[in-house]
């Protein structure tokens, strides 16, 4: 089992530890590309895909690493509904 695999199967599980790292690692995978909205996009980022038309925007946790549980489920959710995971 690759690290793609292995991430998506931790994200479904929907964890409480899941980084926004590993959130993006798993994006890239996915056929996204990060795309920050200039230097006065603070924490937020955009991550877009071409090839499905969709953007998915998280905000980039701190002081900690680890994502949201409403963002892990949106994320989820919409990965789900394109097809993704």
């Amino acid at each position: 089992m690759g690290q793609k695999d292995k991430l998506i199967k931790k994200l479904k599980s929907r964890p409480k530890d899941f980084t926004f790292e590993e959130a993006e690692t798993l994006l890239k995978y996915l056929g996204y590309y990060c795309s920050n909205k200039g230097k006065t996009s603070g924490s937020r980022v955009m991550f877009i895909s071409e090839e499905n038309r969709t953007k998915i925007e998280l905000h980039k946790p701190h002081p900690r690493k680890e994502l949201l549980d409403y963002q892990v489920k949106n994320l989820v959710e919409h990965l789900t509904q394109e097809g993704l995971i």
